[in-house]
């Protein structure tokens, strides 16, 4: 596997732009993956180097394009479970519009025994201009032996669905819109809330046992202060915890033990940068994800929406590696644009990146625009020295940042001020606590240093009524 090489230049597959290698998983010696927009499962057999390929033909006709954007995936004994939508047959129209009238959502499972694929469950709602909620993510249920299906990217048939493992009937469980799950302790925690309008609202928590449903809030900030738009991209669970992580920060909690979701503070900019479409896996006891630079931008900035063509295309810092092992919060890698797929294989680490973003309603192309790739690192880059990375941008007029420096021996922040300003510096952990400390300096006009080194764990900045900008350098 190690002497493939893994570069995916864009080819047929009519979407929004560019979609990216998803779902990677490694199970009962077979790799999985697909690669969207083109519409392509890959299962590579790791012992006789055999490569499969699926076209998702037995949704419907050719060509196909789309396959899966969110890693909707899941192995019991010998199956790997794949979901997402599809394209079948694409229609494309040259004033750069894909229709939806075949798009599918799916649920697929290949045998890894046998080397087969079946189609277990599709839907559709056959209209041009809107579709069925995308499978999202996949979990199975052991008690129940079922799969779960989160459903939230569509505009029909949202919400947690039941799949029987024989795709013989599928039942819908909880009607509000919810992009991802996490198995903890007996139950199932989803993050309930529409992507593209807020973020998540609430969570709703289903009891494996009793099949009842719960409801939670997400909590406040540890820093006390408000939070912007959480669009969640990724959950996982570790410590009887359920981690969602959101644009702007994580939650992280359980109230069926008594604890409250809190929000910790991360990579809070005025931009897109979020942990969105690309999976958290548990590795080495703690957590392993990635918050990304580039995912979800338009290409034109059309009339009416540019400070959503702002917000997309503005560009904080790198796509970042992230390790969470409580109180800690460490980068282990800095990346380009976007991550898009992370799996552990044999003590070493898949990563899949792309080097383009999903674009806009308008901006639909015949072809998949992205440079996709797998990169592969050794898994013992989570106990090494952090990379050098830097953030920068113009600074807001609420609080931001959320800076991890574990593992870092220097990191300083310069802001660049119009005027004279106070700053107040935000000092806390992932501790499950609501622990915060808050330290006040003075900024003169033109150029400032801040030594960080007097930090520790996870810094935040609030300028007082001061234009200007800022950078982090992290060395």
């Amino acid at each position: 596997m190690l002497l493939r090489n893994y570069r995916f230049p864009g080819r047929y597959g009519p979407e929004w732009g560019s979609g990216g290698i998803f779902g990677l998983r490694y199970h009962n010696g077979t790799l999985y993956f697909t690669l969207a927009f083109e519409g392509e499962a890959h299962f590579i057999d790791m012992n006789s180097e055999e490569e499969k390929t699926y076209d998702f033909s037995l949704v419907g006709k050719a060509p196909t394009s789309g396959g899966d954007t969110y890693n909707a995936v899941e192995t019991v004994d010998e199956f790997i479970y794949f979901g997402g939508w599809v394209h079948a047959p694409a229609l494309y129209r040259e004033e750069g519009r894909i229709l939806f009238t075949n798009k599918y959502s799916h649920v697929h499972a290949y045998n890894t025994d046998e080397g087969s694929v079946k189609l277990l469950w599709k839907d559709s709602i056959h209209n041009e201009s809107e579709w069925a909620g995308e499978v999202s993510e996949i979990i199975y249920d052991p008690y129940g032996d079922r799969l779960l299906l989160a459903r939230e990217d569509g505009h029909a048939n949202l919400g947690v669905y039941s799949l029987d493992r024989r795709g013989e009937k599928a039942e819908r469980l909880m009607e509000k819109p919810a992009l991802k799950g996490t198995r903890v302790h007996d139950s199932v925690f989803f993050g309930v809330g529409k992507n593209f309008d807020w973020g998540v609202t609430e969570f709703r928590v289903l009891d494996l046992i009793t099949g009842k449903w719960g409801v939670f809030e997400p909590g406040r900030s540890v820093d006390g202060k408000p939070y912007l738009r959480p669009v969640l991209g990724a959950m996982a669970s570790a410590y009887n915890r359920a981690f969602a992580f959101v644009r702007g920060g994580i939650f992280a909690g359980n109230p069926l033990m008594g604890e409250g979701f809190r929000f910790y503070r991360l990579f809070d900019f005025n931009s897109f940068y979020a942990p969105f479409r690309v999976n958290a896996i548990n590795l080495g006891g703690g957590i392993l994800t990635a918050y990304n630079a580039h995912h979800d931008a338009l290409y034109l900035p059309w009339e009416g929406e540019h400070m959503e063509w702002l917000m997309g295309n503005t560009v904080s810092g790198p796509s970042v590696l992230l390790y969470i092992a409580p109180p800690m919060v460490k980068i282990v890698s800095a990346l380009g644009a976007r991550v898009t797929s992370i799996e552990k294989v044999g003590g070493k680490l898949f990563i899949a990146t792309n080097s383009t973003p999903n674009t806009g309603a308008k901006e639909a192309t015949p072809f998949d625009t992205g440079s996709r790739d797998i990169v592969v690192l050794d898994e013992k880059v989570i106990e090494e020295k952090p990379p050098a990375t830097a953030f920068s941008g113009t600074l807001p007029d609420r609080i931001f940042g959320g800076i991890p420096l574990d593992g870092y021996r220097s990191a300083r922040a310069i802001f660049y001020m119009e005027k004279k300003a106070g700053l107040r510096v935000y000092e806390y952990e992932l501790s499950f606590r609501p622990d915060v400390e808050v330290e006040r300096f003075e900024l003169e006009k033109g150029r400032n240093v801040i030594d960080l080194r007097q930090f520790s764990g996870i810094v935040a900045f609030e300028v007082e009524k001061g234009g200007g900008r800022f950078r982090v350098e992290l060395m």
